[in-house]
C-alpha cells in the first residue's frame, strides 16, 4: 500500500516537473532576450569606415584620417562666413570639447568655401571661437575634392556649380572612433541615428530646429557617446 502511494506521489512530482521545466526555460530565454536587447540599445552602432581625406589645417599642416587614428573625433562641414547654422554648430562642438577635455579627442571642421577660407582665415576663425584643443583642425583645400569627401561621408553639401546651393550644407556631425569607424547610438525607435545634429532646438525632444533655441539634446548625446568610445 505504501509503495503504491509513493509511486503515485513520484508520478505526480514528475508531471509537475515536466510542466515546470518549459516555463523555467522560457523565463530564462525571455530574461536573456531582455538583457541582450538592453545591452544592444546601449552599445554604439558601426555605420562604416571613415572615408580617406587629406587637407590643410589652419596652421598650414596637412591632416588626414590616418593622423586621427587613436583619437575619437567629430567631423562637420561648414564655412567661416556662414551667418546661420555654422556658429550654432561650432558653439555646440565647443561645448562638447570643453566637456570631454581629453588629449584623445579631436574635431575636424571642413570648409566648403575654400576660396575664401584660407589657412590664415581659418586660423583667425579658430582664435575668435576660442579653440584651445590642438586636435581641432579647420581644414581647407580643393572644392571638388571636399565635395567628394562630403559625398563619401553621406553628409549633404551643395553643388559648387549651383550658385544658390553651393554654400548650403547639412547640420549633421559624424562621430568617429579610435579605429576610424563612424559610430552612432540607437534612436527611440531602436534604429541607428547614423549622424548627430549640431543644431539647437525649440523643444527638449529635438523635433523643431531653432537657431537660438534653448535646447541642445544631441550635443549631450555626443558627450555621452564620446566618453563611451574613449573608454573602449
Amino acid at each position: 500500500m505504501y509503495s503504491k502511494k509513493k509511486s503515485k506521489k513520484a508520478l505526480g512530482n514528475r508531471k509537475i516537473w515536466k510542466a515546470t521545466v518549459p516555463a523555467i526555460l522560457l523565463a530564462i530565454i525571455f530574461t536573456g532576450i531582455v538583457v541582450g536587447m538592453s545591452y544592444f540599445r546601449k552599445s554604439l552602432f558601426t555605420v562604416m569606415t571613415v572615408p580617406d581625406f587629406q587637407l590643410m589645417d589652419q596652421n598650414g599642416k596637412m591632416i588626414s584620417n590616418k593622423d586621427m587614428l587613436g583619437k575619437v573625433y567629430l567631423v562637420e562641414f561648414f564655412y567661416s562666413t556662414c551667418p546661420t547654422i555654422c556658429p550654432v554648430m561650432n558653439n555646440n562642438m565647443k561645448f562638447v570639447d570643453r566637456e570631454i577635455n581629453s588629449p584623445d579627442f579631436g574635431i575636424i571642421s571642413v570648409s566648403i568655401d575654400p576660396k575664401r577660407d584660407t589657412p590664415e582665415v581659418l586660423k583667425k576663425y579658430a582664435d575668435a571661437l576660442g579653440v584651445k584643443n590642438p586636435n581641432w583642425h579647420f581644414l581647407t583645400g580643393d572644392r571638388d575634392y571636399i565635395g567628394k569627401i562630403a559625398d563619401e561621408f553621406n553628409i549633404y553639401v551643395g553643388d559648387k556649380e549651383d550658385e544658390s546651393e553651393s554654400l548650403n550644407h547639412s547640420g549633421m556631425i559624424a562621430l568617429v572612433d579610435k579605429n576610424g569607424k563612424i559610430r552612432c547610438r540607437y534612436g527611440t525607435n531602436h534604429t541607428p541615428i547614423l549622424y548627430y545634429s549640431g543644431l539647437n532646438y525649440k523643444d527638449a525632444e529635438g523635433k523643431t530646429p531653432q537657431l537660438n533655441g534653448p535646447y541642445h539634446p544631441e550635443r549631450q548625446w555626443l558627450v555621452e557617446d564620446i566618453r563611451k568610445l574613449l573608454d573602449e
